[in-house]
């Protein structure tokens, strides 16, 4: 018998989106239904996915004539071939009937501040912006990159470029310029939408000075720069308190259009093919430039409801809050996932835990939010500050707990399900990524959950662990692979074809290989075990990083922890944990001693680690991913010894993603 964590309360089970999608077709709600749902998903698309075109009540311009054609490949299938939808249409045209004085955006500041839309709000911002980049000479299928915050306009911004069938190009709001740069030149952007400021941690960042650097070097495209006024008085002032004037370049910079703009009436919404593209979303590579991943209209806003709907059972009239930044997947996800289901969403500017440890527990009572999403580095860090901080808010509006980003360790997964589920929440894990358009594997509310683990395959994806020969294998580390295409997956990279298919295509004949390591358990319990370049292999066996991981951070000396595998002149490769102590705990050797025996303990002896190194922080994304490939680039090249002589040192790659670059001059120092 598994250690069930959550099991589903089988009324909830029936009344739930899956539920009742399984009732009509005549299946039963339960976890056998769902298996004989999935199986149908993936051998009969042709019947499938009308039948959840219909329940998400996705509404087409113009009809499609085949599901899916694969005549080119697997690698490059077409979906819904002939059909003209738009994204924007999807998310604000058809609703506006039904629910346009409702709650669409709701938002707060780093500074206290906070702004509500409707949907009408939203759907007449987004105009002003269509308006205003049309009349600026956007067009389709030109790119507009999105270097925002996580503001209310942000949404109205991404609306409107696909509106007018321009290509979204979002830029996470912490970039420098060379990685704005980079992502500018390589699409070919022709505007800019930006905010001349922002707050985090009650510092102002001034974005459009970093802007403008990204322009001179690397955005020769770029014609036109919008202007989200955040954090001046706008076109009437034009300067930050405390700050010098916004920096303008006249003729190319405008701000973005008030309400008493005038402006010519928007374009109609663009009829788009369903292939056509609507954002390139750039992925950080471990060596060469970032990645250009190709969402399109018809694929991506159902692969993101597919998703929502049936694992996160978001429903109409639902709130959700997900910790994240337009330029990670998870922001764009929530945007057209919660308004094409008709629910809202609740952004916010900051860190979770500014300008205290509630912050985000605050906001959950406040908004009465339903849907909880977050990194499991979130709860690592806001678990650190007790239980006292989720106690003090009402937290009973919550219905499901969401994570993303990256593997579980078992202490901090059971503080969320406990402390903010109250046990009664299922904690949704969700693994897949920017090129797969959302997920490839998840949970519902018709299966229980394993602590850490995902139930099933999400519907529409066939996905299988493999050995290193291309077999499925049970009970051990494998490749997560995805044997048939769906919709949803990136048609490509940007300009780049043969690099796509190199990345995804080129290890196994016709199958999908993502990069992760995976583990199918006895129970059919689904877990990544870590991106497959973080692979750990000693002595001959083969572990994700995570295994080794979840062990330290079990110690209640320490916060978070990062394993990597060096070179070892015996056993091929050694084990070098590095782990952050909790506040008011001393890094001494006897914890030194405790971590490495719990290691011991709990893989042998074969995996005893050759050094524990403690650090401060460990190196991350923006959206909480732990970057081990720079843990271990920067740890083999500043300590001696460490590489066999005549081993050149390795190469960090792109760094553009790093969050906390001070992170690793703590690794350098570690001894």
């Amino acid at each position: 018998m598994a250690d069930w964590i959550f099991t589903p309360d089988p009324g909830r089970a029936r009344t739930s989106r899956l539920g009742r999608f399984l009732t009509a077709r005549g299946l039963p709600a339960t976890p056998q239904g769902y298996a004989e749902l999935h199986r149908l998903s993936i051998a009969d698309p042709e019947a499938f996915w009308p039948a959840l075109l219909d329940e998400l009540g996705f509404t087409w311009l113009a009809p499609w004539s085949r599901v899916l054609d694969a005549s080119r490949g697997p690698a490059w299938p077409r979906w819904f071939v002939d059909g003209r939808i738009n994204a924007a249409q999807l998310c604000l045209d058809r609703w506006l009937p039904l629910r346009a004085s409702e709650v669409a955006v709701l938002w707060e500041g780093d500074d206290g501040s906070r702004r509500s839309w409707t949907l009408a709000e939203l759907a007449a911002e987004t105009d002003r912006c269509a308006a205003r980049l049309a009349a600026l000479g956007v067009e389709h299928g030109d790119r507009v990159a999105l270097f925002l915050p996580m503001l209310p306009e942000t949404v109205a911004a991404l609306m409107a470029t696909l509106k007018l069938g321009a290509i979204a190009v979002p830029c996470f709001s912490g970039y420098g310029a060379e990685a704005v740069a980079t992502r500018l030149e390589d699409s070919a952007a022709k505007a800019l939408i930006t905010a001349d400021a922002f707050f985090r941690r009650g510092t102002h960042v001034a974005m459009k000075a970093t802007a403008d650097r990204a322009i001179e070097l690397g955005g020769a495209s770029v014609a036109a720069v919008l202007v989200v006024p955040r954090a001046s008085a706008g076109p009437a002032g034009g300067s930050v308190p405390g700050e010098e004037t916004v920096p303008w370049t006249v003729g190319r910079d405008h701000w973005w259009p008030a309400t008493d703009d005038a402006l010519p009436s928007a374009p109609p919404t663009a009829q788009t093919s369903s292939d056509d593209p609507a954002l390139v979303m750039y992925t950080s590579g471990t060596t060469g430039r970032p990645k250009g991943v190709v969402a399109t209209h018809g694929g991506f806003p159902l692969k993101i409801a597919t998703d929502m709907a049936t694992c996160f059972d978001v429903e109409a009239g639902d709130r959700m809050l997900w910790v994240t930044d337009i330029g990670w997947v998870m922001g764009p996800w929530e945007i057209l996932g919660t308004l094409s289901l008709g629910a809202s969403m609740v952004l916010f500017e900051g860190v979770p835990d500014f300008p205290d440890p509630g912050r985000l527990w605050e906001m959950v009572a406040r908004h009465r939010v339903t849907h909880l999403g977050v990194a499991p580095t979130v709860i690592r860090a806001l678990s650190s500050h007790g239980t006292s901080w989720p106690k003090m808010h009402d937290l009973s509006s919550l219905r499901v707990l969401g994570s993303s980003g990256e593997a579980w360790n078992p202490e901090p997964y059971l503080w969320f399900a406990r402390e903010v589920g109250c046990s009664r929440c299922p904690i949704v894990n969700y693994s897949g990524g920017t090129e797969i358009g959302g997920g490839i594997v998840g949970c519902t509310m018709l299966h229980p959950l394993e602590p850490c683990g995902f139930s099933v395959p999400i519907l529409g994806v066939d996905a299988d662990v493999l050995d290193e020969s291309g077999k499925p294998v049970r009970g051990a580390v494998g490749e997560l692979v995805v044997k048939q295409p769906w919709p949803g997956m990136t048609q490509g990279f940007w300009r780049d074809p043969k690099r796509y298919e190199e990345t995804y295509w080129s290890r196994f004949p016709d199958v999908w290989v993502h990069g992760d390591w995976a583990r199918i358990d006895e129970h059919g319990q689904w877990f990544i075990e870590g991106r497959s370049d973080d692979t750990i292999k000693i002595a001959g066996k083969r572990l994700g990083p995570a295994e080794v991981e979840s062990l330290v951070v079990a110690h209640p000396g320490v916060v978070e922890a990062a394993a990597i595998e060096v070179p070892h002149e015996v056993k091929g490769g050694a084990l070098v944990c590095f782990a952050v102590p909790r506040s008011g705990v001393e890094a001494t050797d006897a914890l030194r001693g405790e971590l490495s025996q719990r290691v011991v303990d709990g893989l042998g002896k074969a995996m005893k680690p050759d050094a524990i190194r403690f650090v401060t922080e460990l190196p991350k994304t923006r959206n909480a991913k732990v970057m081990r490939r720079l843990i271990r680039a920067v740890y083999l090249t500043s300590h001696p010894g460490a590489l066999p002589a005549g081993t050149p040192p390795p190469a960090l790659g792109d760094v553009s993603a790093l969050d906390n670059p001070r992170a690793l001059d703590a690794v350098r120092a570690a001894r």
